[in-house]
Formats: C-alpha cells, structure tokens, sequence
C-alpha cells in the first residue's frame, strides 16, 4: 500500500503511517488502516501491534482539504467506513500499542484512542479540535475519550478543541508513559514484546472481556467474563500453563498459542 504498511519483527507487526507532511488521514489513508489492521488480526505471527506514525508526527488529523468538498451525502456515505477504518484497529485481538510523537489531534488522536496502550513522547501534544471546524469528532472520539478520561473532561477537550500536552495526558489518563521523542518507538516495541510469549487465546480473552465488560452492566460483564474464562478449558496453552506451574511454578511456561 502506499501510505500505511504493516512491519513484523520478532512477533510484534508495526502498522506504520507514512504520508509527508503530517500523515493526514485522507480516505485512501483510512482504507489502507483498515486493511494493515485486517491484515494484523490474521497473521498467527503477529503477537502483538504498535502504531507509529514516525520520528516527527503520528498523524494532526483528518484531510481537511479533502473533506472540506463533502457533501452531507458524502459524508452520510463516508462516515461509515471512516469509523470501521479505525474501528479495525480497536478490535485486533492483541495488544496494541501507539507510539505518539509530535502530533495526535482529531482522527489521529481517535486512532490513538483505538490502542490499549499509549506511549507519548514528552513535547507531544494531543487533542480533539474538530469544534474549531464546526463539527464534531466523528470516528469514535466522543465515545473512547469519554470512556478513557470520564465524560466531563472528554467535553472539556471536545467542546473547546484544546490541546493537552504529554505531561497532562498522562494525569488524565489519556496516555500511559511518557518517553523522551526518540525512545518512542523503541519504549512502544519493548512493551509489545512483553506479549509476544503469552499465551494468545488468553490475551484474547480477556481483551474481549474488558472491552466487551466496559460497554454493559456489572452482571452482563461477568457473565461475558465466565464464558470467555470456561472456553479457555479448551486451549492447549491451559494445559501447558497449568502443567508448567505444577512442575516448575509460575512464570516459565513456554507457550504454543493455541
């Protein structure tokens, strides 16, 4: 693809976006996420993802210029797969990781928000500024956001378009560590390999169980909790895991993901 590839190494893919200057996510940029993130769920040796946009930028939002001539029709039409483009991303079944430099604002910031995990270079900035275009945040942003950071501080940030910086990203819980901008990708990596061992129907599991458990009631949440949590009964890594511990103890099972 021309704009977005995806990397493997070492059990880790990398969905990498490189479109100069800033890696605006025009359509074909959309599609072409989708597609590295269809592609990631797939592959039996990708372990885990990072999303990076590179050294300068992870990517300052839409392409304006491109949406600027959208009808409401067009937009009717677009908005659809605008949101199943990064929707793709939130639901690979492994950890994900984004690794932020320079910008994340408006559709960057909702990639980002698509992560399990946010690793921020220390002069980022990150934002949801669509109101200053007189729109809304309209792939997901309104609803990650509000369920990452509560909803009062999501309508801080959407209502007045403002820019939070690394630091503060970090108390609000919009970001999980901040990193020097040139140990970004490297930080964001080294925490995708701490998976790459693990047991993959497991991680599944409970990935599913928490995001599935967040979006219903505590009894709905449990019961998806106690069909994941029987299913696993049925893995060989159960049966390899319990086996590990009885022998050796914990920590060295050696797992097949499957």
């Amino acid at each position: 693809m021309e704009f977005v590839r995806l990397e493997v190494e070492g059990g880790v893919g990398t969905i990498r976006l490189d479109r100069p200057k800033m890696n605006a996510l025009n359509v074909q940029v959309q599609d072409e996420i989708r597609a590295c993130a269809e592609e990631a769920t797939a592959r039996d040796d990708v372990k885990a993802v990072v999303v990076w946009g590179g050294e300068k930028v992870f990517a300052a939002g839409a392409d304006i210029k491109e949406m600027a001539t959208m009808s409401y029709t067009d937009m009717v039409a677009r908005s659809g797969p605008l949101q199943a483009s990064l929707g793709a991303v939130a639901r690979i079944p492994k950890p994900t990781i984004a690794a932020i430099t320079g910008y994340a604002l408006g559709g960057g910031c909702e990639l980002a928000l698509c992560c399990d995990f946010r690793v921020v270079a220390d002069d980022a900035r990150l934002g949801q500024p669509e109101i200053l275009l007189g729109i809304i945040p309209g792939a997901g942003g309104t609803q990650r956001l509000a369920r990452l950071v509560g909803p009062a501080k999501a309508k801080e940030l959407i209502f007045g378009g403002r820019f939070v910086d690394a630091q503060e990203a970090l108390e609000i819980g919009l970001a999980d560590l901040v990193v020097p901008a040139a140990d970004v990708h490297e930080t964001a990596v080294a925490w995708a390999r701490r998976y790459t061992g693990a047991a993959s129907f497991a991680i599944r599991a409970a990935k599913e169980a928490i995001d599935r458990g967040v979006e219903t009631d505590l009894e709905t949440g449990l019961e998806i909790e106690r069909m994941l949590f029987a299913g696993l009964f049925a893995t060989r890594d159960r049966e390899i895991g319990m086996a590990s511990f009885v022998e050796n103890g914990p920590g060295k099972a050696r797992f097949e993901g499957r």
